[in-house]
């Protein structure tokens, strides 16, 4: 390696390059990289300082100075042994191998997850087929059932209905039978009954047989509108309107006695009941008793 570069710093320059193209990176060719260093170079002699001038004076000799080297002789490229030759191409053609086969498994994997994402659902389809046809034939079942428990509700009904029909008629039937069987003694069966109702009568009963035995009826059938009208007449050929009058001012009389001797008897009862509420009030009780509307 020394042999083929002329000083240490192409040879950096090359490894440089080197490990950028080894790396990927957009690294310029060597002819770019070997024209910059040649030019560099012939900057660096131009502008040295004035110390090392000093100094090569000094002794006595001169340094000679490195010709600026001409350019055309840096174009060419440097030569790289066998041994060391890297190929560009077949790193870039391995990598893109990579990347393809990477990407061809990214799109297996992708693929075969689709497939199985598709056959899950297609499961689930039929799932939800089945699912909907197991409910349907539960809904019919269940339908065939509540027509069926309606069919014997109804059969119950009329059946009941029946029964009661022909339980009635044949009640009637047996009383259409004793009626007729009873024929002529059916007038003094009734005349009992009349009897034992007259014995046990009501006080509506009693109330009105007394009255009508105390009230005799007035015989005013006969009697016209305005006769009916006329003030009670002082002479006796009208007989009738007045023994009317008597009637209803006797009647009136009665309502009146009876009206104040019922306000009479409320009022006394009212006082009545006063009074034992208000010695039950203050009324020394001994030992537990009824106070306030509690017991204590």
């Amino acid at each position: 390696m020394s042999s083929f570069f002329r000083n240490s710093s192409d040879a950096y320059v090359f490894l440089f390059l080197f490990r950028g193209h080894q790396e990927g990176k957009n690294i310029p060719s060597f002819q770019q990289a070997a024209s910059f260093l040649s030019s560099l170079k012939s900057l660096l002699l131009l502008f040295l300082s004035p110390e090392e001038d000093e100094e090569q004076g000094e002794g006595g000799e001169t340094a000679p100075l490195h010709c600026v080297e001409p350019l055309v002789t840096q174009l060419a490229a440097p030569k790289i042994p066998e041994g060391e030759r890297v190929d560009f191409d077949d790193i870039h053609r391995k990598r893109m191998e990579k990347d393809l086969l990477e990407l061809q498994t990214l799109i297996d994997v992708h693929f075969e997850q689709r497939k199985k994402e598709e056959e899950e659902l297609i499961g689930l389809k039929d799932r939800i087929e089945s699912r909907r046809a197991e409910r349907a034939e539960q809904q019919r079942v269940r339908a065939e059932k509540e027509r069926d428990r309606q069919t014997r509700i109804a059969e119950e009904r009329q059946r009941k209905e029946d029964e009661e029909a022909k339980k009635r008629a044949d009640d009637e039937a047996k009383k259409k039978k004793v009626l007729s069987n009873m024929g002529a003694h059916f007038g003094g069966f009734l005349a009992k009954v009349e009897q034992r109702r007259g014995k046990r009568q009501t006080a509506r009963e009693i109330k009105k047989k007394t009255l009508a035995e105390r009230r005799k009826p007035l015989a005013i059938e006969n009697l016209r509108e305005d006769g009916l009208r006329s003030p009670p007449p002082k002479k006796p050929r009208n007989r009738r309107a007045k023994e009317m009058w008597e009637c209803i001012y006797e009647l009136e009389s009665e309502k009146f006695d009876l009206t104040e001797k019922m306000k009479r008897q409320k009022y006394e009862i009212t006082v009545l009941l006063n009074r034992i509420h208000h010695a039950q009030k203050f009324k020394k009780v001994h030992g537990k008793g009824k106070v306030g509307g509690r017991w204590k």
